[in-house]
């Protein structure tokens, strides 16, 4: 439930995510730390994530916005090979403990905005 439209902030055109393609990278304030987050499309549905492994505290991608697998059907941890699913980052297998952190998304005329939470802010200049 979006409380105003102030807790959403713009990400990118939604056709800019491609399924199981290249994720559109930004930056979040999480629990007070700065950190990456990605949003990536799967089976025509936009998800965004926290990047950051729930093994190590590394980001996923194995070359730059890049985290889906070969096939398509997993978010990989390109250090240790831990694998998520794609539409809810529940870890589905290798040395993951539970699942990444997901971030709300909006698709509002065409635009995705990712939607801030008590403990999910925008990098504020």
């Amino acid at each position: 439930m979006i409380d105003s439209m102030d807790d959403l902030q713009p990400l990118c055109n939604s056709d800019d995510l491609l399924d199981a393609g290249r994720a559109v990278p930004f930056d979040v304030v999480y629990s007070g730390q700065t950190c990456r987050a990605f949003a990536v499309r799967f089976q025509g549905v936009a998800h965004a994530y926290l990047n950051r492994c729930t093994h190590v505290a590394m980001e996923l991608d194995w070359q730059p916005n890049r985290v889906f697998d070969a096939t398509g059907r997993w978010l990989l941890c390109a250090s240790h090979g831990a694998a998520y699913l794609p539409d809810t980052g529940q870890c589905a297998g290798g040395p993951c403990r539970g699942g990444l952190v997901k971030i709300q998304l909006v698709d509002k005329g065409g635009v995705l905005y990712w939607q801030s939470a008590y403990n999910l802010k925008p990098l504020q200049f």
